[in-house]
């Protein structure tokens, strides 16, 4: 299974993702505001986000090396 089943995805949970992507438009997250849930979301939102930067960054190589 590649995604979480809707059911277990609880109105906390959007609101966490939700205050993450709105804390980091608006210029970051200050730790000290936070409470331990929340920097335990964000901290793990942060490391998804990375992980699909870097997957997407090397899928564009392996595209880009069959144009070769």
């Amino acid at each position: 299974m590649t995604s979480c089943p809707e059911s277990l995805v609880t109105a906390e949970s959007e609101a966490l993702v939700e205050d993450f992507f709105v804390r980091k438009r608006l210029g970051g997250i200050v730790l000290s505001e936070l409470s331990a849930k929340q920097v335990e979301a964000f901290l793990i939102l942060e490391q998804a986000m990375a992980a699909e930067r870097n997957d997407g960054e090397h899928g564009a190589r392996r595209d880009l090396s069959k144009l070769s």
